[in-house]
């Protein structure tokens, strides 16, 4: 029988749970949106969980009290206390939360903010007392996930507040939600319509999921060929999809904009399906993510194309669920 290997002294990798980007922001800005209670509600909490803060003492001694909402309607109380607070480079704090029925988590973490330039890594390390809360966690909680939801949260909120102008486009079509829905999330429905105005979807694949990817190439009528990728982060069906948006090779690599080098690489795009009397409206929202000083320009003055774009586009689901409906009423 091989003898169990022993965990060395220090070493805490079995039991902690590390997250880390680099935001597009100074580690000033960083550093006050995360100790700042009025901005930490905007984005503290994985993707469509909201946060209200009781309490939050951001100094050595100081208490953190706050609830986490999440969307299914489920209360997270969590309380921290801080041990070391060096501005503006690391926050350390002890932490214990959970949720009703549960037997709780608790850890230490360790906030880093790295300058790098313009730009800021900001890392979490979190520390469980044992291996096997760290891997409770994970599965009761997806912490790993919801980690990395928050800092993109984190990321989106400072690039709103930096000024970026979202791109919003709003259109009714006369179907119900169900069946928008589903031109929307299935790939032989999406096949028939997504793209510009005679463009055309030639090879296509989807995993609807928080994580997953649609990856597809669009033929335009001359012949060219593009290729996109959407990287899915919220699907609340049938009212809401969040996902990163970019342009995209055979391989399903990340590629710049083929006629515009200033384009943003990626993007975060937000779609909303509402209904009323058997009709449904939506709404997307696009804005530059991780994006350059020169992107976000390039972004702002695109406006107008991308509503020729997206209005091609809308024009061509249009088409294709009163085809749908026709279908329905035979």
């Amino acid at each position: 029988m091989a003898a169990k290997k022993s965990n060395p002294a220090g070493n805490t990798s079995d039991r902690e749970i590390v997250i880390s980007r680099v935001i597009n922001a100074r580690r000033e800005l960083v550093w006050e949106a995360w100790t700042d209670p009025k901005q930490v509600v905007n984005w503290w909490g994985p993707t469509g969980f909201t946060t209200t803060i009781k309490k939050m003492d951001v100094r050595p001694g100081g208490v953190w009290e706050h609830v986490m909402h999440g969307p299914d309607g489920t209360d997270y109380p969590n309380k921290s206390v801080f041990k070391e607070v060096v501005k503006p480079e690391r926050i350390v704090y002890s932490h214990g939360g959970g949720r009703k029925g549960d037997k709780g988590v608790s850890f230490e973490a360790t906030w880093t903010f790295e300058e790098q330039g313009d730009k800021t890594r900001l890392t979490g390390r979190m520390v469980f007392a044992t291996a096997e809360a760290r891997d409770h966690v994970v599965k009761a909680y997806g912490a790993i996930e919801g980690g990395k939801q928050t800092l993109g949260r984190l990321e989106e909120y400072l690039g709103q507040k930096a000024g970026v102008r979202p791109f919003v486009i709003t259109r009714t079509f006369d179907a119900p939600r169900e069946l928008v829905w589903k031109a929307w999330t299935e790939r032989d429905r999406m096949m028939q319509w997504f793209g510009p105005k005679g463009f055309t979807m030639s090879t296509a694949k989807l995993d609807l999921r928080p994580g997953g990817i649609f990856h597809y190439c669009l033929r335009s009528p001359d012949g060219h060929e593009m290729w996109g990728k959407f990287v899915y982060r919220e699907i609340v069906a049938p009212e809401r999809i969040v996902l990163v948006n970019s342009f995209s090779d055979e391989k399903g690599g990340i590629t710049r904009h083929p006629m515009s080098a200033s384009w943003p690489l990626e993007m975060l795009s937000t779609t909303t399906l509402t209904e009323k009397n058997g009709k449904t409206t939506i709404t997307i929202q696009w804005a530059p993510l991780n994006a350059t000083e020169v992107e976000r320009k390039a972004f702002d003055e695109s406006h107008d194309g991308m509503t020729k774009g997206w209005t091609g586009t809308m024009d061509q689901l249009d088409e294709y669920l009163e085809k749908e409906g026709r279908k329905v009423s035979v």
